[in-house]
């Protein structure tokens, strides 16, 4: 009979719609009964509602669960066995830095988070918070796993990975719902389908799709050809047709890890007018900082929908989410092996792809924790595409954790969109801007 495991933290409770998902995962598995569920974030208001609707979750599903909460992360990460990482330092005001300071330079971001200016700029945020937060799991807990959520993905567990020796595997919901998404084009249950998908975070490459056994990449592409469902999806339509494979973030944010798409007005106009997608959600992804307006408007209506659910006026809905989080939890400790897809080291997996960086492979989640796959070459061009992204990657690591600003010019210059659109004179200005607009929350650089 498997343990019952003693204590899953969840740092960045706050992010109270997500928060929300985990928990209703936590409590749908049978082998984590028992289990203490502590909540901590440092805004005192959003934890306040996330641990009163934790608490109805655990009522309403009648099992046995304790939630406790705390602004206090040595008190979360004391007897923690599991450390789930959903942070935003800086929250909206930097974000919002992020995506409008390249805007006025002619780089329009859609989301900004992931590459890019603004993918740089929340590493340079993010990363020392998480190797604070490494130090103290080291100390206080240092047998636990670190599954990070926050975002730039591959950038946090690179830097991570590079610095401690945790358990750190970083966490993403892109290739399930990518496959999702193509099942909807084809017109199949998700029970049909099998894939094989690998690169790196957000431009991971659907290797193998198929539907019933047999190749489903004709029918995808034939599919294609009808305008609405090219619409839905137009960006990675076009990256199919010219370098092969399906990848794995949505049009909108795909658009801004390339030189393609967003390099001039009426491309992203053009862009924007294809969109398809009956989701007006999706639509305003395409525009330039479509996410920040989007999390901006969400935040007022989820805090209203949450005190309607706490008071009991609303139904709590509960059912399992694709996150992997819970997924991998369950394996180690109820011995219920899983394929999962999971962010880690690079140690030999995607052998095209430079050694020590970080990708994403499927792998097997069971008692023995979390295990790499073998992947091995990637096609030539998708491969060629990551290697790009690697690139920034690396130089943004390496300025994080050196503290150097040379590094950071370096980075910015290095990405596809930023250098489809802006000189280095101008990568300097702009990184300069953003370097001192951002200072509450960055360290000092030499």
């Amino acid at each position: 009979m498997s343990h019952k495991i003693n204590k899953i933290a969840i740092v960045g409770a706050g992010s109270i719609v997500f928060t929300k998902k985990l928990i209703a995962d936590i409590l749908s598995y049978p082998s984590l009964e028992g289990s203490t569920i502590c909540l901590m974030d440092i805004d005192s208001h959003r934890l306040d509602l996330i641990a009163k609707l934790a608490e109805k979750m655990v009522a309403q599903s009648g099992k046995k669960f304790e939630i406790t909460s705390t602004l206090d992360r040595h008190v979360a990460l004391s007897d923690s066995d599991y450390v789930i990482i959903t942070i935003q330092v800086g929250g909206l005001e930097a974000y919002a830095l992020d995506v409008e300071i390249p805007a006025k330079y002619g780089v329009e971001q859609c989301i900004g988070d992931t590459i890019g200016a603004g993918g740089v700029f929340r590493a340079l945020r993010t990363i020392p918070v998480l190797l604070d937060i490494a130090r103290d799991m080291e100390r206080i807990c240092p047998k636990a796993y670190l599954l990070d959520y926050t975002n730039p993905m591959a950038m946090n567990i690179w830097a991570l990975s590079r610095e401690s020796r945790l358990k750190i595997v970083g966490l993403c919901h892109s290739i399930p719902n990518t496959a999702e998404r193509i099942s909807k084009f084809l017109g199949a249950n998700m029970n049909e389908l099998s894939y094989l998908a690998a690169g790196i975070n957000h431009m991971a490459w659907f290797l193998r799709f198929e539907r019933n056994g047999n190749d489903a990449y004709p029918q995808i592409r034939e599919r294609m050809n009808d305008p609405e469902i090219y619409g839905m999806d137009p960006v990675r339509f076009d990256l199919m047709r010219h370098f092969g494979y399906f990848v794995s973030e949505s049009s909108g944010h795909a658009s801004e890890y390339y030189p393609y798409f967003r390099k001039r007005p009426e491309l992203i106009e053009k862009f924007v007018k294809n969109y398809t997608t009956p989701d007006a959600y999706w639509h305003e992804w395409g525009k330039t900082g479509g996410n920040l307006r989007h999390a901006r408007q969400r935040r007022e209506e989820q805090d209203e929908k949450l005190l309607r659910q706490i008071s009991g006026e609303d139904p709590i809905e509960m059912n399992r989410s694709n996150e992997f989080a819970i997924q991998i939890i369950d394996s180690i400790e109820g011995d219920n092996p899983k394929r999962v897809y999971a962010n880690v080291m690079n140690h030999g997996l995607i052998t095209n792809l430079p050694n020590g960086c970080c990708v994403e492979v499927p792998c097997l989640a069971d008692k023995e924790g979390v295990n790499p796959c073998y992947v091995g070459d990637l096609p030539a061009g998708p491969a060629a595409l990551c290697r790009s992204a690697v690139s920034l990657q690396e130089l943004t690591v390496g300025a994080a954790i050196k503290q150097d600003k040379n590094l950071i010019y370096q980075a910015v210059a290095l990405d596809p969109l930023a250098g489809a659109v802006l000189s280095l004179e101008e990568v300097r200005a702009m990184t300069d801007e953003m370097i001192d607009a951002e200072k509450p929350w960055l360290p000092d650089f030499h």
